[in-house]
């Protein structure tokens, strides 16, 4: 196991440390018995070509990807605990649990906030190569949080893990409480013109963003939220 905890200010930090890292085992033994199945089967379902096209899903392909590799992390801390030989490697998948998994979830997000919001702007740039790009950028970014998770832990930064940490939690929500309000202000609009069938397939469209949205955003307040106050509680008795 880790040892730099052992050089925390007081018992008070030691405690919240130990806390993040309990919660951060009982939640990747969670997500291997749930995640890996479910995302190794939408997975498939892309590859196989179920779904309604590599460029459609292309997101939720990347997020699949992304949580799969989270979710085997629990090996690497099983391999950690019984060997101490993997502690560097288990810094730097954490990195994907960080920013990897909420970042892919956003560009979900910022989809379907452009289809229902911003019609013109999604068909335009509609095709693969736009996604790719997005995508590209957002695996660059989960590397470089990576890379910042394993030398900040292995150094015993602790503070500066936190506080990007913390940072990048309420940066996320912000954004994705963004689209939720501005999709859910568009559902009670109606558009120019709209009649009968056709106002009720936009209404349709516009609900199955907001759902999605409002899913997305709520697992991930559940998820992060016991870290977030771990580590508000641990940045103010650094401070103190």
């Amino acid at each position: 196991m880790n040892n730099c905890t052992t050089i925390a200010p007081n018992t008070f930090t030691f405690s919240n440390i130990k806390v993040i890292t309990i919660l951060d085992f009982f939640l990747h033994s969670f997500n291997f018995l749930f995640g890996f199945p479910t995302h190794s089967y939408v997975l498939w379902l892309i590859i196989k070509g179920t779904g309604n096209g590599v460029a459609s899903e292309f997101f939720i392909l990347n997020l699949s990807v992304c949580e799969i590799a989270s979710c085997l992390n629990i090996f690497v801390y099983a391999l950690d605990f019984w060997f101490s030989r993997f502690t560097t490697l288990r810094y730097f998948i954490i990195g994907l649990f960080i920013t990897g998994r909420p970042l892919f979830q956003c560009l979900m997000c910022v989809e379907r906030y452009l289809a229902v919001v911003h019609p013109v702007t999604f068909l335009k740039y509609k095709p693969l190569r736009y996604r790719v790009i997005c995508c590209t950028a957002a695996w660059i970014i989960t590397l470089g949080s990576c890379l910042c998770c394993m030398f900040t832990l292995v150094s015993c930064n602790f503070y500066i893990y936190i506080c990007c940490f913390s940072i990048q939690f309420l940066l996320f929500i912000f954004i994705q409480l963004f689209f939720l309000v501005a999709v859910l202000r568009a559902l009670k609009q109606s558009g120019p013109g709209e009649r009968g069938r056709e106002r009720e397939e936009e209404n349709h469209m516009k609900r199955r963003a907001f759902y999605l949205i409002l899913i997305t955003t709520m697992s991930m307040i559940i998820i992060y939220m016991p870290f977030a106050f771990s580590g508000l509680s641990y940045i103010l008795t650094y401070l103190s």
